[in-house]
């Protein structure tokens, strides 16, 4: 039987449309999008803590959890619930943006097709100040839950001796946020030099365990302090998003005395509904807590500038890796990337027996719209005598293909 073409929830004092309700978006749990919308109305208090009067990117899977989703700055057709605040960035673009600020908000996003909720760390009342310090502790292959549970704890020692208070969440992934209210009295570069101080103070007491290193080859199994986060074209999933993964895993807020005990893969949509409505949300207090960076700022003077990567001597400016990298592929999808180094490994089989798992570097790029795949392998534990050359790459994706620039004309 043909699921029904929509449904209408009253929500506070508005009707939102759900279109498509009975459509399966996790197989695994059996998860409809009529459950991911009665989900986010039902902890909306919480995850309106997070992403409530924010401008948000709109990360749209409307094609399922398993295909790649697409991004959208500009806010499409919304109803009268829905603000908007038009965001300048550095390309000298600009974007007017979605604005949530009650549940019949968010309903609105989940019907989008969006599972998490990607907002700014600005308040639409003042996009040029950010009233948030986000530290992403973003773990590197062969690392495990107990080392990331032991880098947030640094971390929260380095924050406390700085007067500022960390709320601690699951990122729905691999990692853990820590979130740091702040008063808006700093731009985005500043607020971003806090962070790398921060991320490079957590790695002096951490030494192995954490690094603020920006470049990944150079990381090692080690936990980063993503202190880039807090730059003015990014967002983070906030609280209470669910995430593309198979068992519909929530980004949970925590209290400290759970970091240790709980583990990710225990928050998903249904266990978290009913966690929020037994024990409602650990960060309830966190906007009472806006702190000063003035004393994270001290140290960055302290410290001096952080270590600058070289750069080439052929004109381009472009930084040279001090790693010997090699690459891959490039290509649309993660699954053709996977299949990309498993052809790799395949020819290689002697040198990829001599890889470490961080020495193998598959990362997500943002393009145009959505994200693409670029596979180098790491070298550093390989023989220099047997370290293969670098080859044509097995797949060879543009993502760039067929985009007309603004003020250019098509290059086709």
């Amino acid at each position: 039987m043909a699921g029904r073409a929509e449904t209408f929830l009253e929500i506070g004092d508005h009707e939102v449309r759900v279109s498509h309700p009975d459509k399966v978006v996790f197989p695994e749990p059996g998860l409809t999008k009529l459950d991911i919308v009665e989900y986010y109305v039902a902890v909306a208090d919480g995850a309106l803590r997070g992403a409530g009067g924010r401008p948000m990117v709109l990360k749209r899977f409307v094609k399922g959890i398993d295909a790649e989703p697409f991004f959208q700055k500009r806010v499409p057709e919304h109803p009268d619930y829905i603000g908007t605040a038009v965001l300048h960035y550095a390309s000298g673009r600009s974007a007017e943006e979605a604005v949530v600020t009650d549940a019949a908000g968010l309903a609105w996003i989940a019907n989008l097709g969006c599972l998490d909720l990607n907002p700014h760390g600005v308040r639409a009342d003042d996009l040029e100040h950010p009233d948030e310090l986000r530290v992403d502790l973003d773990p590197m292959p062969g690392v495990d839950w107990p080392q990331i549970v032991d880098v947030a704890f640094v971390a929260r020692e380095v924050l406390d001796d700085h007067g500022l208070v960390g709320w601690p969440k699951t990122s729905g992934s691999r990692g853990m946020h820590i979130l740091v209210r702040i008063r808006p009295e700093w731009d985005f570069a500043t607020v971003r030099l806090a962070a790398e101080t921060l991320a490079r103070e957590v790695e002096n007491r951490a030494p192995g365990l954490a690094t603020a290193r920006w470049w990944k080859e150079e990381r090692g199994e080690s936990v980063f302090v993503d202190f880039n986060q807090n730059a003015k074209d990014r967002t983070v999933a906030s609280a209470y998003s669910i995430r593309p993964l198979p068992d519909a895993r929530v980004s949970t807020p925590l209290a400290w005395d759970e970091v240790r005990v709980r583990r990710p893969e225990g928050f998903t949509v249904r266990s978290v509904r009913e966690r929020f409505a037994e024990i409602g949300d650990p960060h309830e207090g966190i906007d009472r807590d806006a702190g000063s960076l003035d004393a994270l700022l001290a140290l960055a003077k302290e410290l001096g500038p952080s270590e600058k990567p070289p750069r080439g001597g052929d004109g381009s400016g472009r930084r040279v890796s001090t790693m010997p990298l090699i690459e891959v592929a490039r290509t649309r999808t993660k699954p053709e990337a996977v299949d990309a180094l498993e052809q790799w490994k395949a020819s290689h089989a002697s040198v990829a027996a001599q890889l470490q798992p961080a020495d193998v570097l598959v990362d997500g790029m943002r393009g145009s719209s959505s994200l693409w795949y670029r596979v180098r392998i790491n070298l550093q534990h390989v023989p220099e005598a047997e370290r293969p050359a670098q080859e044509a790459l097995i797949a060879d994706y543009d993502p760039w293909a067929g985009k007309v620039w603004p003020g250019r004309e098509d290059p086709s």
